[in-house]
């Protein structure tokens, strides 16, 4: 392609007119005014008798990557932030900075599809009745940690950090045959930032309780219908809906709280698709 164009060089510096700036870098003259408008590109010199806009070779390479970041998605906001962490140019600190908010949204993304792919499947009841099996549930003393806690997600960690060092400290020995554990959730209302978690574990023997664990019976449960939830504890309500449906349908009643008993999670699995809670509700005929 040829260019028709007359080039202003003043002390061998290319001083390139708007337009012509515009025809080399294929960008509108109608963008690169605004550009200017908005602070993102400024003409190097405007000429105060005629208003000619001047731009320099130099900006070439920052226009393009202007339009670089505009194409891979990009706000003309965060590239302007970005240009002046940059003092004015595309630092490589910055893009580091893009480039970690970009693979943060990548990950959003990844578990936007996990979740839906989730809700596709409980839209089509896909194989629930396999998930849901009844069984009973064994009884015996258990260790009991009760906390109020702000997340579940705070729930591996006190497990790890605090009952199981307190289990140690006090000789809590656990039955192999019959080795059990699980949560319930003692609010009457759905509270995400205020839950009253209670943790129980079944133990053969102990020397003693402590302000952080108390011992209680717990009785057999005959019968508890029980369904495998994959996947994070956001979708707990649709394994809930589950489970209440097949209650209904099978005309049982619903004798005490439901226990969620955490068999994979953050503890030891790599991805949220590998999370795997088995939620036990207890149920009479």
């Amino acid at each position: 392609m040829h260019l028709t164009m007359r080039i202003v060089m003043d002390n061998y510096k290319i001083k390139l007119k708007i337009g012509e700036f515009s025809k080399l870098c294929y960008v509108t003259v109608k963008t690169l005014r605004y550009y200017e408008k908005i602070g993102l590109l400024m003409p190097h010199e405007v000429d105060k008798w005629t208003g000619y806009r001047y731009y320099e070779v130099s900006q070439m390479k920052e226009l393009n990557d202007i339009v670089r970041l505009k194409h891979l998605g990009l706000s003309l906001e965060e590239i302007r932030d970005m240009k002046e962490e940059g003092d004015g140019m595309m630092s490589p600190e910055a893009i580091d900075k893009a480039l970690a908010a970009a693979e943060s949204d990548l990950a959003t993304v990844r578990k936007r599809i996990t979740e839906l792919k989730a809700l596709r499947g409980f839209s089509t009841n896909q194989n629930f009745m396999e998930n849901i099996t009844i069984k009973p549930l064994p009884g015996g003393e258990v260790a009991s940690f009760r906390k109020r806690i702000d997340s579940y997600d705070e729930l591996g960690p006190l497990c790890c950090d605090v009952i199981g060092p307190e289990m140690h400290r006090l000789g809590c020995e656990c039955p192999q045959e019959t080795a059990y554990c699980f949560s319930v959730d003692h609010n009457r209302n759905y509270n995400p930032s205020d839950i009253d978690v209670e943790y129980c574990e079944i133990v053969s023997r102990h020397d003693g309780e402590s302000d952080i664990l108390k011992f209680k019976k717990i009785p057999v449960v005959e019968k508890a219908v029980c369904f495998s939830h994959r996947g994070n504890y956001r979708t707990f309500g649709e394994s809930m809906a589950v489970l209440a449906r097949y209650i209904e349908d099978h005309h049982l009643q619903i004798a005490d709280d439901p226990r969620f008993c955490y068999i994979h999670g953050v503890w030891d699995s790599e991805t949220e698709d590998d999370w795997l809670t088995e939620i036990q509700w207890p149920v009479s005929e």
